[in-house]
């Protein structure tokens, strides 16, 4: 059972899951996400102690009064929630938005990471990716239309006419953002988020030196497959593991991505600490 602890940031309540013992892993949710999202991802009972702060605005964090939301705003966090668990040094990790703060951290704070776990990146370097266009505009119609009537619109857009054809698992994922409670609030959450960027340069991860895995899977417009390709040949002797895609079967892409993620770090870290394998 995860043990759950709270961290005030400014005004806001924010939720730590601490779940396992041993190797320290950081693991971050995806926009929109939360515990559960990485509770599916993980792999538990592995030996690794998995630290995941829900970010402002997801699962049980509030959000608080701090404008505008940034990937900045939600690492800082993120590197508070490693200090309030007592970790120097981690794996830093996550899916998504969790990917591109898990790398703006292993760049702008390279004591504290020791190793990083990109799974189906949605951000390089800049900000505003074009595959996050889909985000803001659900974010733009529920902010303008509020949730309901946004969502009927968008539900005759091109856009869902696309990614009906290309990517229907990301179509049910923006779905769910008209349908989630408080989903008229949280659509500045996505707004902000969709335009920013992981506030690193290229040159950054060029000169990582860390253990790092990169995973995608194809059949994903918001999360490109070149995207993580790029990102795997950027940092210097990263792996690459393509997965199934969870549109194709949902069971096995959770199974390979736990299977990775474990094989990876058995490889470079020993479980009980982060001293090299």
């Amino acid at each position: 059972m995860a043990r759950l602890v709270t961290l005030l940031r400014d005004d806001a309540a924010l939720q730590i899951s601490d779940d396992g013992d041993g190797l320290p892993v950081v693991f971050q949710h995806g926009l929109g996400g939360g515990e559960a999202q990485v509770a599916q991802a993980f792999p538990a009972d592995a030996g690794f102690r998995r630290i995941t702060l829900e970010c402002r605005g997801h699962g049980a964090s509030g959000l608080g009064s701090s404008r505008p939301f940034s990937l900045s705003m939600f690492a800082d966090d993120v590197l508070a929630a490693a200090d309030r668990a007592g970790l120097d040094r981690f794996v830093a990790g996550g899916i998504s938005m969790g990917a591109a703060i898990a790398l703006h951290l292993a760049c702008r704070q390279p004591d504290r990471v020791a190793g990083l776990l990109l799974v189906r990146p949605a951000w390089m370097f800049d900000s505003a990716p074009v595959n996050l266009r889909p985000i803001t505009e659900v974010a733009d119609l529920i902010l303008d239309h509020g949730p309901d009537k946004a969502r009927a619109i968008f539900a005759q857009s091109q856009t869902a006419a696309r990614l009906r054809r290309e990517a229907p698992d990301n179509l049910a994922s923006l779905f769910g953002y008209f349908d989630r409670p408080g989903a008229a609030p949280f659509a500045q959450v996505l707004a902000d988020i969709a335009a920013d960027g992981p506030g690193v340069f290229e040159s950054d991860a060029a000169a990582l030196g860390i253990p790092t895995l990169v995973i995608g899977n194809a059949m994903d417009a918001v999360h490109p497959l070149a995207a993580a390709h790029t990102l795997a040949a950027t940092i210097p002797g990263a792996a690459f593991a393509e997965i199934t895609p969870k549109v194709l079967d949902s069971v096995r892409h959770f199974a390979e991505l736990q299977a990775e993620i474990t094989t990876f770090l058995h490889a470079h870290f020993n479980t009980r600490s982060l001293v090299p394998s």
